[in-house]
Order: C-alpha cells, then sequence, then structure tokens
C-alpha cells in the first residue's frame, strides 16, 4: 500500500472524529477565556448527542428527511445551552468551586440522560438508531483535484469543514471584536473590567453559556455523523478529550483546532489500523487507547508550559481585587 492509498484512509477519517472535538473545546474556549474553568464539557457533549437522537427521530417521523439531523444539531445547541445554565448559576452567582460544579455536571448528564432515555424508550438502555445521518460524500469539483482532492475532500462530511470554518470565525469574535475583548478582560482582569464599566456576571453567564451550545453541537455532530445512537457510553470521554485540546491549544481558538485534529488523527489510526500495513499487526487494545495515551504524553510535555487567563477559576467578588 503507498503513502497516497494511507493518506487516503486516514485523513478523511482524522477530519471525521476531529469535528466533534474541534466544535466542544471552541465552546471551553469561551468559557474559559471569561474566567469560568468548565471541565463539564464531557457533560455538555452528552446533553448534545441525547438531544440530537431524540430529535433527529421525531424529526424523521414527521416527515423531514434528510433535513433532520441538521435541525436536531440546532435544538441540541440550544438544549446544551440551557443546560450549561446549571454551571453558570452555581460558579458565577454562587461561587461554588468551578472544578467541583463541572464534574456535578458530568455525573448529571450522564445520569438524567440515561434516565431519560428509559423513560421513553419503555426501560431500554439505548436510543433506536436514526436512518438519516449526515453522511461522508466527496465534494463536487474538489474531489477531482490530483492528489489533493482524493485526500481532502472525498469520504467527508460538510460538518468536518464547518468545524474549521467556525474556528476561524471564532478567533475573529475573541480577538477582533469588542465583545471578545471585553470577554477576554473579565477572564484576565474582572476588577479593571468592572471599573471600565462592564457587567462581569454577565460576560461570563455568556461565556459559560457559548460552551454549552458549542458543547451541544460536538456531541450531535458526534451522534449523527459516526454512533447515530445514544447510550451511556455514546460519549466515552470525547469531552475530555476537548478539554485537553483546549489545554494543549492554550486557550485559544485556533490552536485547539489544530489539537483537536491532532487528537482526530489518534483515533483515526485507532478506527483504520487494520486497513493499514504493520498497523494491522499491533495488538488492537494497543491502538483503542493510543488517543488516550498520546493525551497524556502531549499535556505531559506541554501544560507546564501553557498559560490560562489570570482570572480562570477565580469567583469575581464586587470591590475585591
Amino acid at each position: 500500500m503507498s503513502i497516497f492509498e494511507v493518506l487516503t484512509i486516514i485523513i478523511p477519517s482524522t477530519l471525521l472524529t476531529a469535528a466533534p472535538l474541534i466544535f466542544t473545546s471552541l465552546g471551553g474556549v469561551f468559557s474559559e477565556r471569561s474566567g469560568v474553568v468548565n471541565i463539564g464539557l464531557e457533560g455538555l457533549m452528552s446533553v448534545g448527542a441525547f438531544t440530537a437522537a431524540i430529535s433527529t427521530l421525531a424529526l424523521e417521523h414527521s416527515g423531514f428527511g434528510d433535513a433532520s439531523p441538521w435541525i436536531a444539531i440546532l435544538i441540541a445547541a440550544i438544549a446544551g445551552g440551557l443546560f450549561s445554565l446549571i454551571h453558570a448559576v452555581v460558579s458565577i452567582s454562587f461561587r461554588a468551586d468551578q472544578t467541583v460544579s463541572g464534574v456535578a455536571l458530568n455525573f448529571l448528564a450522564a445520569g438524567l440522560t440515561i434516565f431519560l432515555v428509559k423513560m421513553i424508550y419503555e426501560g431500554k438502555g439505548q436510543t433506536p438508531y436514526i436512518t438519516h445521518n449526515i453522511d461522508k460524500i466527496s465534494i463536487p469539483g474538489l474531489s477531482k483535484i490530483p492528489f489533493i482532492g482524493p485526500i481532502f475532500f472525498q469520504q467527508v462530511t460538510y460538518t468536518s469543514y464547518l468545524a474549521i470554518l467556525v474556528s476561524v470565525l471564532v478567533w475573529f469574535i475573541i480577538f477582533k471584536t469588542p465583545f471578545g475583548l471585553r470577554l477576554r478582560s473579565v477572564g484576565e482582569h474582572p476588577a479593571a473590567a468592572d471599573t471600565l464599566g462592564i457587567n462581569v456576571s454577565r460576560m461570563r453567564y455568556i461565556g459559560v453559556a457559548l460552551s454549552g451550545v458549542f458543547g451541544g453541537i460536538g456531541g450531535a455532530v458526534y451522534l449523527v455523523t459516526i454512533t447515530s445512537n445514544y447510550s451511556v457510553s455514546t460519549i466515552a470521554g470525547q469531552g475530555f478529550l476537548a478539554l485537553a485540546a483546549l489545554v494543549f491549544g492554550k486557550w485559544h481558538p485556533i490552536g485547539a483546532m489544530g489539537a483537536s485534529l491532532f487528537f482526530g488523527f489518534a483515533q483515526a489510526l485507532s478506527i483504520t489500523s487494520q486497513q493499514i500495513p504493520y498497523l494491522d499487526r499491533l495488538p488492537s487494545v494497543i491502538m483503542l487507547t493510543a488517543p488516550y495515551v498520546l493525551t497524556l504524553i502531549v499535556l505531559t510535555g506541554f501544560v507546564g508550559r501553557a498559560e490560562a487567563p489570570k482570572a480562570d477559576g477565580v469567583p469575581y467578588i464586587k470591590g475585591q481585587r
């Protein structure tokens, strides 16, 4: 098998698995840039995936056809945003420990979604499979480009390229707009921002809510492009990989995207290893654990040199510096 053939297998799979991580890590950027630590990304993805599953199934029965998963992603974004407000109220209004709140959010999401699945589907532990996925396609015109076309534009989903475009848009919003400047200011020096008339609590609420919206989208994209149904093991650590991508990317939208692509590549290797010479000889357990081992190695090597926003994780009390 040639290098070209290997790339045509790995790259499309990388783009597929990286898209949910990109969306979710971008949500983490909004939250932590505002000064609120959010390790509840796993829970937000679970809520998004659950909402996408039941929404797609309902829309399919209502005759929406191929539009069902796209509408479900929008519904999941709203559900994720609303669910994230629990973390916002606890950590911003009540000034509770943000790490504990994020852990509680993960447990609450896992328990609540499976409880609802059993309530809706008569005791079953998982939803039925959706019939309208966002399928892999070959992009007309671009897929015919010599060498590049088969690697980057064949057997891909639109959500992968949408995730990359949204990363650039988020970078522009955070670093090139007045809203982004206010968001970053409350994450770096909330007291100074307060003296300039910026409502610190409101900006932090917006940051956390946006993390919920993007986390919901990430979970929904994972469901409608990869798993097709929801159970307790559907997300299976994807939210923590997104959190690792956020840290590895140094709380920067483009950095988070790049780190997500790296972790997506690691997952793609574990999925496609049986089709690739030499890798197919390795025990499957090695390839299945590879993404998480790489996460530990990367974070061990880089997290010490990555600096979070200065007020990240610090509750703001008006009048205190």
